[in-house]
C-alpha cells in the first residue's frame, strides 16, 4: 500500500501545474484560453477598419487641400504677357475652359473646368473682351473675369498733355484695358451722353492724374472714373475763379468744352508754369478782339492732333512721324489745322491739367497777340506782328538759333 500510495501523488502534481499554466495563460507561455482569444479576434478587424479609415481620411484631405488651396495659387503657363480674350454671355465652366485653354492662359483645362464647377461655376463671368496674362494663377483669372479684381490693381499715372491714345497704349501695357477697348469707350455716344460730353470723344475730359486701377478693368468704368476726377476738378477750379471765368466764357462766347479745348492748346504750347496765363492770354485776345482778323490761333499742335485722328482726311498726313510741317499745318483739308481754318478746333487736342484749365480760367491781363519760343521752355511775346518778327529775326540769329517757323505763333 505505501508503495502504491507513493504511485499515485504525480499525477496529482501534473493535475495541478496544468491548471496553473491554463490559468496564466500567455504570460506563462502557455496556450490562451478561449475567452481571452476570442477577443483578440474580435478587436482585430476594427483596428484594421479604424486605420483605414484614418488613412483614407488623410489622403482625402491632402488631395482637397492640392485643390482647393494650392491649384488655384499656383501660376499660369506663361511669362507674364498680355493677352485678350473674348467671353460670350454667361458662359459654361467647360466652354470658359476651352477659350482660356486656346489662349495659352492654362494648361489643364479639364482641371480648371472642375475647379470652376467645384467653387460656384462661371455665371459670375463678365461679357465681352478682357486683357489677361499668361502667368496669372487660376484664383487670378476667374476674379479678373468676374471684375472682382480689388485685390489686382495696378498704379497707373497719366501725365498732362497727354491724348487719349496715349492713355490707351499705357492702359495697356499695365494690363488694365486693352488699347482698341478703352478708344471706343472713348467715342461711345451712348457713354458720353451719360458723362455730359457734346464732342465726339472724351478727349480732354479724362483727367491727367494717378489711379489705381483694377487689372482687366471695363474700359466704360475707367473712363466714366477719369470723367468723374475731371468733374471734381473743374468744380473746384471754377468755385476759386468764379468772376474771371465768368468773363472769359461771355467775352469770349464760349462754352465748358471750349475753356477745355483752350486749355489742351495751353498744355501742348506751355513748359514754364508761369507763362501759361500768358499764352491763353494770347490765344483769349486773338479770338475776342475784333481788330485781330482773321481769327486765326496758328497753333502747331492743333494741326498735328489733325493727323493724328483723322489722317485719311488729309494728304499732307502722309507720313506723319508726330511732327507738324508747313504743309500740314497750311493743310485745309486737316479740320485742325487753326493755320487755315478761324477759331477753335473741333474739339480738345490733348487732357489738360489743372494749371492749363486754370490758365485760361483766370488768364494774364495783356495785349500780346504774339509768342515765340526762344529756348529752355520759355517764350518772347509780343502786341504787334512788326515787333514779333523782330524777336524771330533776333532768335535765329543767336547762336543757340533757339526759334524756327514751327516755334512762331504766327500774324495774319
Amino acid at each position: 500500500m505505501t508503495s502504491g500510495s507513493k504511485g499515485s501523488r504525480p499525477p496529482a502534481k501534473r493535475r495541478r501545474r496544468q491548471k496553473r499554466v491554463g490559468a496564466e495563460g500567455i504570460a506563462g507561455g502557455g496556450r490562451p484560453s478561449a475567452p481571452r482569444f476570442a477577443t483578440l479576434l474580435g478587436r482585430g478587424p476594427r483596428a484594421a477598419l479604424a486605420g483605414a479609415a484614418f488613412g483614407f481620411a488623410l489622403v482625402f484631405f491632402g488631395v482637397a487641400s492640392w485643390f482647393f488651396v494650392v491649384y488655384p495659387s499656383q501660376r499660369g503657363p506663361g511669362d507674364g504677357h498680355a493677352v485678350e480674350v473674348t467671353i460670350g454671355e454667361r458662359p459654361s465652366a467647360g466652354a470658359l475652359a476651352t477659350a482660356l485653354s486656346a489662349a495659352g492662359l492654362i494648361a489643364h483645362p479639364r482641371l480648371f473646368a472642375f475647379w470652376v464647377r467645384a467653387t460656384g461655376g462661371a455665371t459670375g463671368v463678365a461679357s465681352g473682351t478682357h486683357l489677361l496674362t499668361d502667368d496669372a494663377s487660376p484664383r487670378e483669372l476667374l476674379a479678373r473675369l468676374e471684375r472682382h479684381g480689388a485685390a489686382h490693381t495696378a498704379r497707373v499715372t497719366f501725365p498732362e498733355g497727354w491724348t487719349r491714345f496715349d492713355f490707351a497704349r499705357r492702359l495697356e501695357e499695365r494690363h488694365v484695358v486693352p488699347l482698341r477697348a478703352f478708344l471706343d469707350a472713348a467715342m461711345d455716344p451712348r457713354l458720353l451722353h451719360e458723362l455730359g460730353v457734346e464732342g465726339e470723344s472724351a478727349e480732354g475730359f479724362l483727367f491727367p492724374a494717378t489711379y489705381d486701377l483694377a487689372l482687366d478693368s471695363d474700359a466704360s468704368e475707367v473712363v466714366r472714373r477719369m470723367k468723374r476726377e475731371f468733374d471734381r476738378r473743374w468744380d473746384m477750379l471754377a468755385r476759386g475763379h468764379a468772376a474771371t471765368l465768368t468773363d472769359v466764357m461771355t467775352g469770349g462766347h464760349l462754352r465748358v468744352d471750349d475753356v477745355v479745348t483752350l486749355a489742351s492748346m495751353v498744355e501742348k504750347e506751355a513748359v514754364v508754369d508761369s507763362e501759361r496765363p500768358l499764352i491763353a492770354s494770347v490765344f483769349l485776345n486773338r479770338l475776342r478782339d475784333p481788330s485781330f482778323h482773321p481769327h486765326r490761333l496758328e497753333c502747331d499742335p492743333t494741326a498735328s492732333y489733325g493727323c493724328l485722328v483723322a489722317p485719311e482726311k488729309a494728304a499732307s498726313c502722309a507720313g506723319f512721324t508726330g511732327k507738324a510741317t508747313a504743309a500740314i499745318e497750311h493743310d485745309p483739308d486737316n479740320p485742325y489745322s487753326t493755320y487755315t481754318h478761324e477759331g477753335l478746333p473741333p474739339g480738345p487736342i490733348a487732357n489738360p491739367g489743372a494749371k492749363s484749365l486754370e490758365s485760361v480760367m483766370s488768364p494774364a491781363s495783356s495785349h500780346f497777340f504774339f509768342f515765340v519760343a526762344k529756348g529752355e521752355g520759355r517764350h518772347a511775346f509780343s502786341e504787334t506782328y512788326a515787333a514779333h518778327m523782330e524777336n524771330v529775326g533776333a532768335l535765329r540769329r543767336a547762336p543757340s538759333g533757339a526759334a524756327s517757323a514751327a516755334s512762331a505763333l504766327g500774324g495774319p
